[in-house]
Protein backbone atom coordinates (compact mmCIF):
# COMPACT_ATOMS: atom_id res chain seq x y z
CA UNK A 1 0.00 0.00 0.00
CA UNK A 2 2.69 2.47 0.89
CA UNK A 3 4.07 1.70 -3.04
CA UNK A 4 1.02 2.80 -4.29
CA UNK A 5 0.38 5.63 -1.85
CA UNK A 6 4.31 6.50 -3.17
CA UNK A 7 3.63 6.23 -6.92
CA UNK A 8 0.55 8.19 -6.83
CA UNK A 9 2.06 11.26 -5.21
CA UNK A 10 5.11 11.04 -7.61
CA UNK A 11 2.62 10.74 -10.62
CA UNK A 12 0.69 13.64 -9.14
CA UNK A 13 4.07 15.60 -8.37
CA UNK A 14 5.29 15.09 -12.24
CA UNK A 15 1.55 16.34 -13.42
CA UNK A 16 1.33 19.34 -11.00
CA UNK A 17 5.17 20.15 -12.92
CA UNK A 18 4.54 19.70 -16.03
CA UNK A 19 1.84 21.84 -15.71
CA UNK A 20 3.59 24.53 -13.90
CA UNK A 21 6.05 24.21 -15.95
CA UNK A 22 3.46 24.85 -19.72
CA UNK A 23 1.89 27.99 -17.34
CA UNK A 24 5.22 29.61 -17.35
CA UNK A 25 6.54 29.06 -20.39
CA UNK A 26 3.02 30.18 -21.96
CA UNK A 27 3.39 33.65 -19.66
CA UNK A 28 6.79 33.81 -21.81
CA UNK A 29 5.37 33.08 -25.11
CA UNK A 30 2.29 35.66 -24.56
CA UNK A 31 5.06 38.15 -24.08
CA UNK A 32 6.62 37.63 -27.17
CA UNK A 33 2.95 37.57 -28.97
CA UNK A 34 2.33 40.79 -27.79
CA UNK A 35 5.29 42.00 -29.71
CA UNK A 36 3.98 39.89 -32.92
CA UNK A 37 0.73 41.25 -32.27
CA UNK A 38 1.42 44.85 -32.13
CA UNK A 39 4.07 44.63 -35.28
CA UNK A 40 0.57 43.19 -37.22
CA UNK A 41 -0.93 46.71 -36.14
CA UNK A 42 -3.35 45.65 -33.35
CA UNK A 43 -3.39 48.63 -31.45
CA UNK A 44 -2.01 48.05 -27.73
CA UNK A 45 -5.35 48.91 -25.98
CA UNK A 46 -7.07 46.50 -27.98
CA UNK A 47 -4.75 43.69 -27.05
CA UNK A 48 -4.19 44.59 -23.22
CA UNK A 49 -8.19 44.70 -23.08
CA UNK A 50 -8.72 41.15 -25.22
CA UNK A 51 -5.87 39.13 -23.56
CA UNK A 52 -5.33 40.48 -20.14
CA UNK A 53 -7.79 37.59 -19.01
CA UNK A 54 -6.23 34.83 -21.42
CA UNK A 55 -4.62 31.74 -19.87
CA UNK A 56 -3.08 28.09 -20.55
CA UNK A 57 -5.78 25.71 -21.11
CA UNK A 58 -4.21 21.99 -21.16
CA UNK A 59 -7.66 20.54 -21.16
CA UNK A 60 -7.83 22.05 -25.07
CA UNK A 61 -4.77 20.38 -25.93
CA UNK A 62 -6.29 16.76 -24.67
CA UNK A 63 -9.40 17.84 -26.72
CA UNK A 64 -7.05 18.65 -29.90
CA UNK A 65 -5.34 15.02 -29.92
CA UNK A 66 -8.79 13.43 -29.33
CA UNK A 67 -11.38 14.17 -31.65
CA UNK A 68 -14.58 12.02 -32.35
CA UNK A 69 -13.64 12.39 -36.08
CA UNK A 70 -10.19 10.57 -35.32
CA UNK A 71 -11.76 7.75 -33.57
CA UNK A 72 -15.66 6.79 -34.14
CA UNK A 73 -16.53 4.29 -37.49
CA UNK A 74 -18.23 6.25 -39.99
CA UNK A 75 -22.11 4.47 -38.74
CA UNK A 76 -21.77 5.71 -35.24
CA UNK A 77 -20.51 9.36 -36.15
CA UNK A 78 -23.40 9.76 -38.40
CA UNK A 79 -25.90 7.78 -36.58
CA UNK A 80 -25.55 9.81 -33.82
CA UNK A 81 -25.62 13.21 -35.52
CA UNK A 82 -28.63 12.65 -37.79
CA UNK A 83 -31.36 11.14 -35.41
CA UNK A 84 -34.81 11.96 -35.45
CA UNK A 85 -34.95 13.99 -32.49
CA UNK A 86 -32.18 16.28 -34.79
CA UNK A 87 -34.68 16.42 -37.45
CA UNK A 88 -37.82 17.37 -35.30
CA UNK A 89 -35.83 20.21 -33.92
CA UNK A 90 -34.45 21.69 -37.22
CA UNK A 91 -38.11 21.41 -38.33
CA UNK A 92 -39.32 23.54 -35.77
CA UNK A 93 -36.63 25.73 -35.37
CA UNK A 94 -37.33 26.24 -39.66
CA UNK A 95 -40.79 26.52 -38.78
CA UNK A 96 -40.42 30.07 -36.30
CA UNK A 97 -38.51 30.90 -38.94
CA UNK A 98 -39.67 29.88 -42.43
CA UNK A 99 -40.06 33.47 -44.03
CA UNK A 100 -36.67 34.79 -43.39
CA UNK A 101 -34.82 31.21 -43.83
CA UNK A 102 -36.41 30.51 -47.57
CA UNK A 103 -35.43 34.16 -48.41
CA UNK A 104 -31.76 33.12 -46.94
CA UNK A 105 -32.17 29.53 -49.54
CA UNK A 106 -33.58 31.86 -52.41
CA UNK A 107 -30.76 34.96 -51.97
CA UNK A 108 -27.91 32.76 -51.26
CA UNK A 109 -28.82 29.99 -54.00
CA UNK A 110 -28.00 27.56 -50.89
CA UNK A 111 -30.79 24.83 -49.89
CA UNK A 112 -32.30 25.66 -46.42
CA UNK A 113 -31.88 21.81 -45.88
CA UNK A 114 -28.05 22.20 -46.10
CA UNK A 115 -28.04 24.83 -43.56
CA UNK A 116 -30.30 23.49 -41.39
CA UNK A 117 -28.19 20.80 -41.52
CA UNK A 118 -24.60 22.63 -41.06
CA UNK A 119 -26.58 24.07 -37.73
CA UNK A 120 -27.53 20.59 -36.28
CA UNK A 121 -24.08 19.47 -36.29
CA UNK A 122 -22.05 22.29 -35.54
CA UNK A 123 -24.12 23.25 -32.63
CA UNK A 124 -27.77 21.25 -32.35
CA UNK A 125 -29.76 24.43 -33.24
CA UNK A 126 -27.64 27.05 -31.41
CA UNK A 127 -28.34 24.86 -28.09
CA UNK A 128 -24.55 24.06 -27.80
CA UNK A 129 -22.53 26.26 -29.05
CA UNK A 130 -19.18 26.11 -26.54
CA UNK A 131 -18.66 28.12 -23.34
CA UNK A 132 -14.47 27.85 -23.96
CA UNK A 133 -13.01 31.20 -23.33
CA UNK A 134 -11.81 31.22 -27.75
CA UNK A 135 -9.28 33.72 -27.18
CA UNK A 136 -7.67 31.79 -24.35
CA UNK A 137 -8.24 28.39 -26.49
CA UNK A 138 -6.54 29.94 -29.69
CA UNK A 139 -3.57 31.35 -27.18
CA UNK A 140 -3.37 28.09 -26.08
CA UNK A 141 -3.46 26.51 -29.68
CA UNK A 142 -1.14 29.51 -30.84
CA UNK A 143 1.76 28.39 -28.12
CA UNK A 144 1.03 24.32 -28.61
CA UNK A 145 3.43 23.42 -31.44
CA UNK A 146 1.42 20.71 -33.53
CA UNK A 147 -0.61 23.33 -35.37
CA UNK A 148 0.41 26.81 -34.23
CA UNK A 149 1.33 28.70 -37.52
CA UNK A 150 -2.74 27.75 -38.32
CA UNK A 151 -3.81 29.18 -34.61
CA UNK A 152 -1.53 31.91 -34.46
CA UNK A 153 -3.23 33.48 -37.86
CA UNK A 154 -6.45 32.63 -36.22
CA UNK A 155 -5.88 34.68 -33.32
CA UNK A 156 -4.12 37.44 -34.97
CA UNK A 157 -7.76 37.25 -37.07
CA UNK A 158 -10.06 37.49 -33.82
CA UNK A 159 -7.69 40.82 -32.42
CA UNK A 160 -7.96 42.55 -35.80
CA UNK A 161 -12.01 41.87 -35.48
CA UNK A 162 -11.86 43.18 -32.58
CA UNK A 163 -9.62 45.99 -33.14
CA UNK A 164 -12.04 46.99 -36.27
CA UNK A 165 -15.37 47.06 -33.78
CA UNK A 166 -16.99 44.45 -36.13
CA UNK A 167 -16.75 41.58 -32.73
CA UNK A 168 -17.60 41.87 -29.11
CA UNK A 169 -14.32 40.18 -27.33
CA UNK A 170 -17.16 39.81 -24.27
CA UNK A 171 -19.22 37.43 -25.99
CA UNK A 172 -16.38 35.07 -27.56
CA UNK A 173 -16.98 32.12 -26.04
CA UNK A 174 -17.42 29.01 -28.24
CA UNK A 175 -15.82 25.97 -29.06
CA UNK A 176 -12.35 24.39 -27.51
CA UNK A 177 -10.78 25.52 -31.28
CA UNK A 178 -11.58 28.57 -30.96
CA UNK A 179 -14.62 28.10 -33.64
CA UNK A 180 -17.80 30.64 -32.91
CA UNK A 181 -21.38 31.37 -33.20
CA UNK A 182 -24.44 28.68 -34.82
CA UNK A 183 -22.38 27.43 -37.29
CA UNK A 184 -19.09 27.50 -35.26
CA UNK A 185 -16.79 29.74 -37.39
CA UNK A 186 -13.04 30.61 -37.07
CA UNK A 187 -12.04 33.66 -36.82
CA UNK A 188 -10.55 33.62 -40.67
CA UNK A 189 -13.90 32.01 -42.01
CA UNK A 190 -15.77 35.39 -39.88
CA UNK A 191 -13.44 37.91 -41.68
CA UNK A 192 -13.73 36.37 -45.20
CA UNK A 193 -17.38 35.58 -45.04
CA UNK A 194 -19.29 36.55 -42.31
CA UNK A 195 -22.29 39.32 -43.03
CA UNK A 196 -23.83 41.73 -41.02
CA UNK A 197 -27.23 41.15 -42.75
CA UNK A 198 -29.34 43.29 -40.12
CA UNK A 199 -27.14 46.23 -40.76
CA UNK A 200 -26.68 46.94 -36.82
CA UNK A 201 -22.94 47.70 -37.00
CA UNK A 202 -21.82 44.43 -35.54
CA UNK A 203 -21.79 40.68 -36.61
CA UNK A 204 -23.90 38.78 -34.20
CA UNK A 205 -22.99 35.04 -35.11
CA UNK A 206 -25.26 33.96 -32.56
CA UNK A 207 -28.37 35.46 -34.00
CA UNK A 208 -30.43 33.94 -36.65
CA UNK A 209 -30.58 36.74 -39.28
CA UNK A 210 -26.45 37.49 -39.29
CA UNK A 211 -25.60 33.39 -38.76
CA UNK A 212 -27.97 32.04 -41.41
CA UNK A 213 -26.53 34.84 -43.97
CA UNK A 214 -23.21 34.19 -43.33
CA UNK A 215 -23.67 30.52 -42.98
CA UNK A 216 -25.31 30.94 -46.87
CA UNK A 217 -22.74 33.71 -48.08
CA UNK A 218 -19.92 31.07 -46.56
CA UNK A 219 -21.03 27.93 -48.42
CA UNK A 220 -22.07 29.75 -51.86
CA UNK A 221 -18.81 31.24 -51.82
CA UNK A 222 -17.01 28.54 -51.93
CA UNK A 223 -18.55 27.12 -54.80
CA UNK A 224 -21.47 25.10 -53.22
CA UNK A 225 -23.95 24.24 -56.23
CA UNK A 226 -27.85 24.39 -55.37
CA UNK A 227 -30.02 21.03 -56.23
CA UNK A 228 -26.99 18.96 -57.05
CA UNK A 229 -25.97 16.08 -55.30
CA UNK A 230 -23.41 15.22 -52.27
CA UNK A 231 -22.83 11.74 -52.35
CA UNK A 232 -24.34 8.63 -53.08
CA UNK A 233 -23.68 5.38 -50.86
CA UNK A 234 -22.00 2.36 -52.96
CA UNK A 235 -21.19 -1.69 -52.92
CA UNK A 236 -17.88 -1.67 -54.48
CA UNK A 237 -16.28 -5.20 -56.70
CA UNK A 238 -13.76 -6.32 -55.10
CA UNK A 239 -11.05 -5.96 -58.21
CA UNK A 240 -11.46 -2.50 -57.36
CA UNK A 241 -7.91 -0.57 -58.12
CA UNK A 242 -6.52 0.36 -54.16
CA UNK A 243 -5.33 4.03 -55.75
CA UNK A 244 -8.53 4.62 -56.69
CA UNK A 245 -9.87 4.85 -53.03
CA UNK A 246 -9.90 7.51 -50.52
CA UNK A 247 -9.21 7.42 -47.43
CA UNK A 248 -7.93 10.50 -46.43
CA UNK A 249 -10.02 13.82 -46.22
CA UNK A 250 -6.86 16.39 -47.12
CA UNK A 251 -7.19 16.09 -50.41
CA UNK A 252 -9.41 13.64 -52.82
CA UNK A 253 -7.78 12.13 -55.43
CA UNK A 254 -8.10 9.50 -58.93
CA UNK A 255 -11.42 12.11 -59.22
CA UNK A 256 -12.91 11.29 -62.68
CA UNK A 257 -16.99 11.13 -64.11
CA UNK A 258 -19.25 9.44 -62.77
CA UNK A 259 -20.05 6.97 -65.84
CA UNK A 260 -16.16 6.12 -65.75
CA UNK A 261 -16.09 5.47 -61.76
CA UNK A 262 -19.30 3.26 -62.46
CA UNK A 263 -17.80 0.16 -63.42
CA UNK A 264 -16.01 -0.03 -60.03
CA UNK A 265 -19.22 -0.54 -58.18
CA UNK A 266 -21.96 -3.73 -57.88
CA UNK A 267 -25.15 -2.76 -59.57
CA UNK A 268 -23.77 -0.11 -61.40
CA UNK A 269 -27.52 0.18 -63.60
CA UNK A 270 -29.20 1.40 -60.47
CA UNK A 271 -27.80 4.59 -60.21
CA UNK A 272 -29.20 6.12 -63.89
CA UNK A 273 -30.39 9.06 -61.71
CA UNK A 274 -27.24 10.72 -61.59
CA UNK A 275 -26.02 12.52 -64.22
CA UNK A 276 -23.30 10.58 -65.65
CA UNK A 277 -20.72 13.75 -66.35
CA UNK A 278 -20.79 14.53 -62.73
CA UNK A 279 -16.91 14.77 -61.46
CA UNK A 280 -16.97 12.62 -58.70
CA UNK A 281 -14.47 10.27 -56.37
CA UNK A 282 -14.90 7.22 -54.24
CA UNK A 283 -14.13 7.30 -50.49
CA UNK A 284 -13.83 4.44 -47.44
CA UNK A 285 -13.66 6.66 -44.32
CA UNK A 286 -12.93 3.61 -41.94
CA UNK A 287 -9.93 2.29 -43.24
CA UNK A 288 -7.15 4.41 -41.94
CA UNK A 289 -8.73 5.53 -38.69
CA UNK A 290 -10.66 2.18 -37.53
CA UNK A 291 -8.35 -0.76 -36.46
CA UNK A 292 -9.06 -3.63 -38.88
CA UNK A 293 -11.96 -2.20 -40.82
CA UNK A 294 -13.05 -3.60 -44.06
CA UNK A 295 -11.00 -2.12 -47.33
CA UNK A 296 -14.41 -1.62 -49.32
CA UNK A 297 -17.04 -1.16 -46.70
CA UNK A 298 -18.69 1.08 -46.18
CA UNK A 299 -17.94 3.40 -49.55
CA UNK A 300 -19.64 6.19 -50.89
CA UNK A 301 -19.11 7.81 -54.31
CA UNK A 302 -18.82 11.86 -53.13
CA UNK A 303 -19.47 14.41 -55.82
CA UNK A 304 -17.86 18.25 -55.98
CA UNK A 305 -20.71 19.40 -53.42
CA UNK A 306 -19.47 17.27 -51.14
CA UNK A 307 -16.22 18.34 -51.10
CA UNK A 308 -17.21 21.95 -50.14
CA UNK A 309 -18.45 20.67 -46.95
CA UNK A 310 -14.93 19.09 -46.63
CA UNK A 311 -13.89 22.69 -47.11
CA UNK A 312 -16.27 23.93 -44.30
CA UNK A 313 -14.46 20.83 -41.88
CA UNK A 314 -12.07 18.80 -43.15
CA UNK A 315 -13.62 15.28 -42.32
CA UNK A 316 -15.12 13.08 -44.42
CA UNK A 317 -17.55 11.72 -41.83
CA UNK A 318 -18.32 15.39 -40.91
CA UNK A 319 -19.41 15.49 -44.99
CA UNK A 320 -21.34 12.19 -44.57
CA UNK A 321 -23.34 13.48 -42.05
CA UNK A 322 -24.17 16.99 -43.00
CA UNK A 323 -25.70 15.30 -46.54
CA UNK A 324 -27.13 12.79 -44.28
CA UNK A 325 -29.01 14.88 -42.54
CA UNK A 326 -29.53 17.50 -45.43
CA UNK A 327 -31.43 14.80 -47.06
CA UNK A 328 -33.82 13.63 -44.15
CA UNK A 329 -34.95 17.36 -43.91
CA UNK A 330 -35.73 17.01 -47.65
CA UNK A 331 -38.20 14.25 -46.69
CA UNK A 332 -39.27 15.96 -43.29
CA UNK A 333 -39.68 19.97 -44.18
Amino acid sequence: MKIIKYFIIIFFTIIHGTLNANEREFNEWLVNFKVYALEKKISEKTFNLAMSDVVFLPKVIKYDRFQPEFYEDTKTYITKRTSKQKVNMGAQLYGLNKDFINMIDNKFSVEKELLLALMGIETNFGTYVGKMDILSSLATLSYDQRRSDFFTNELITILQLIDAGKIDHDILYGSWAGAFGFFQFMPSTIDNYAIDYDKNNIIELKSTIDSFASAANYINKIGWKKNQPCFIKVKLKKNIPNNILNTSAKKLHNKNKFKLLKKYLINEDSFNVVDENLIASIITPDKDIIPDAQNLDPAYIVFENYEKILQWNRSLRFGLAVCTLKEKFENAL
